[in-house]
């Protein structure tokens, strides 16, 4: 828009007015909860697509989300392989 038009030439938003409601892309809100990192931690593939949902528009979130799925998967995979390893163990000794 020019800066001596009086209103625009898309809209009709006069210059010396506000923009319409619904006009204005208020930003989201990011800030990385901790509560967003514990849900990817429970449910990790919640926590993925969160991550890949957010990933553009709260990317602060979407770590959080995508840190907690992460933590999660690792923590479920050593569990698995101490149990394997107890298990062999196990079967070896007797």
């Amino acid at each position: 828009m020019d800066d001596n038009d009086n209103a625009c030439t898309k809209c009709g938003t006069r210059q010396d007015q506000p923009a319409p409601y619904g006009a204005q892309n208020p930003q989201p809100v990011d800030n990385g909860g901790f509560g967003w990192g514990l849900l990817g931690c429970c449910i990790p593939l919640v926590g993925l697509i969160l991550f890949l949902v957010w990933k553009d528009t709260k990317p602060k979130t979407a770590k959080a989300a995508g840190i907690g799925a992460l933590v999660s998967v690792c923590v479920s995979v050593l569990y698995y392989i101490l149990v394997v390893a107890i298990g062999v163990g196990a079967g070896i000794m007797g």
